[in-house]
C-alpha cells in the first residue's frame, strides 16, 4: 500500500513539473511570436524545453508496452516535438487534457459531465486523432522535403506546404525543381485527401450530435407528424375505393337502364 502512495505521488510530481513546462512553452511561444521580450533567450528557452520534452516523450516509448497505442494517444506530444517552427509547441497543451483524465480532475471537481464523454468520442471514436495526425505527418514531411530541394526555410516551407493542402494556393511560394513539384503533387492528392477527410468528419459528428440532442417535444411531435400523414395516406386510399365502387354501381345501373 505504502508503495502504491509512493508511486502515486512521484506520478502526481512528474505530471506537476510537465504541466509548468508544457504552461512555459505556450507562455514562450506566445512571447515569441508577439516578439515581446528578448528573442535570443526566448529562442534558447525553445530549443531546451525542445529537448527536454524530446528526452521526455522517447524515454516514455521506449517503456511503453503497448508502443502501438502509445503512438495513437501521443501524437500530439510528438507534433510538439517537430523543430520546424515554435509554434508547435502549442501541441503539448495535449498533454495537459491526458493528465487532467487520468487523475480524474473534472470528476473531482463535480465538473464531468456529457460534454467531456462528447469530446473523448470526438477526438477518439470518430478517428479524428488519427485523420489530424496523418494529416499534419504529410505536411510537415512534405514541407521538409521542400526544404531540402528548393532551398527554402523550414517556416516557409511549411507556408507552402499548408497553403497547398488547404487548396488555398496563394503561389507566393512555388517549386522550380523536378523534384520539389513531385512533392507538390504528392502533397495535393495526399494531403487534400485527408484534410476532405478531416472536414467530413468533423461535420458528419456535429450532424449527428444535433440530431441526437433533438428535443423531446420536438421529436414526439415529429412522430405524432408521421402517425397523421400515415392515417391521411390511408383515409386517401379508402375514398379513391369507395369512389371506384360508386363509379361501378353508376355504370351498372346504366346498363339496366338501356
Amino acid at each position: 500500500m505504502e508503495v502504491e502512495q509512493r508511486q502515486q505521488r512521484r506520478i502526481a510530481f512528474y505530471h506537476l513539473i510537465i504541466t509548468l513546462l508544457t504552461l512555459w512553452s505556450a507562455v514562450n511561444v506566445v512571447l515569441l511570436s508577439f516578439h515581446i521580450g528578448d528573442w535570443h533567450v526566448e529562442t534558447h528557452i525553445s530549443n531546451g524545453l525542445l529537448v527536454v520534452f524530446a528526452v521526455d516523450y522517447f524515454v516514455r516509448l521506449g517503456r511503453s508496452r503497448d508502443r502501438k497505442t502509445f503512438l495513437i494517444h501521443s501524437a500530439f506530444d510528438l507534433m510538439g516535438i517537430i523543430p520546424m517552427h515554435p509554434v508547435f509547441a502549442l501541441f503539448r497543451l495535449g498533454r495537459l487534457a491526458r493528465m487532467v483524465q487520468y487523475h480524474h480532475l473534472f470528476w473531482k471537481l463535480g465538473l464531468d459531465g456529457k460534454w467531456s464523454h462528447d469530446f473523448h468520442r470526438f477526438i477518439y471514436s470518430t478517428g479524428f486523432i488519427y485523420l489530424f495526425s496523418i494529416s499534419i505527418a504529410i505536411i510537415v514531411l512534405s514541407a521538409l522535403l521542400f526544404s531540402v530541394f528548393e532551398h527554402q526555410s523550414l517556416s516557409d516551407s511549411l507556408w507552402w506546404a499548408i497553403t497547398t493542402a488547404t487548396t488555398v494556393g496563394y503561389g507566393d511560394d512555388t517549386p522550380h525543381t523536378a523534384v520539389g513539384k513531385v512533392i507538390a503533387v504528392g502533397l495535393m492528392f495526399g494531403g487534400i485527401g485527408f484534410i476532405g477527410l478531416l472536414t467530413s468528419t468533423i461535420t458528419d459528428f456535429f450532424t449527428n450530435q444535433a440530431s441526437s440532442n433533438m428535443p423531446v417535444d420536438e421529436a414526439h411531435d415529429q412522430d405524432e407528424l408521421r402517425q397523421l400523414l400515415v392515417k391521411m395516406d390511408t383515409l386517401t386510399t379508402k375514398v379513391e375505393h369507395l369512389q371506384n365502387q360508386v363509379k361501378r354501381l353508376e355504370k351498372a345501373d346504366h346498363r339496366k337502364k338501356h
